[in-house]
């Protein structure tokens, strides 16, 4: 990714975060946001994605719903958003990135992950409109 490309997502990452209400910055807080170009060649691996960019985000942890006091002691979960994926799930069919389309895609990736710490799956998130 080029650097004015990486600095253009960031810059509106920033404009979208700023725009969202105070609960949402309190489960970040919480749930740390993380942001990379694409994920690892592991993590693509362990998942089966063949195309860097298909994958917008990912959340890595144990959802609320399923913790117990067994889980005292696991690592912190986090929100991981990749650039490259939302860069193309908000690209036209020219491949023109419009900026409401950018805005919107990273707006949804981050509350689709948080969704997943909360225990939703994809079925539910698609009916919220976080599919």
């Amino acid at each position: 990714m080029q650097p004015h490309q990486r600095d253009r997502f960031d810059r509106e990452l920033d404009e979208v975060l700023a725009e969202m209400p105070p609960l949402v910055h309190e489960l970040i807080n919480e749930v740390p946001l993380v942001v990379e170009d694409y994920p690892s060649a592991k993590t693509a691996k362990e998942l089966g994605i063949r195309r860097r960019d298909d994958l917008c985000g990912l959340y890595s942890g144990i959802p609320l719903s399923d913790r117990s006091i067994e889980h005292s002691g696991v690592l912190s979960d986090v929100v991981t958003i990749y650039r490259e994926g939302i860069i193309r799930a908000a690209s036209d069919e020219r491949g023109y990135v419009h900026l409401e389309n950018l805005r919107k895609q990273i707006r949804i990736t981050i509350l689709h992950e948080l969704g997943h710490h909360h225990g939703l799956d994809e079925d539910q998130l698609h009916e919220l409109g976080y599919g």
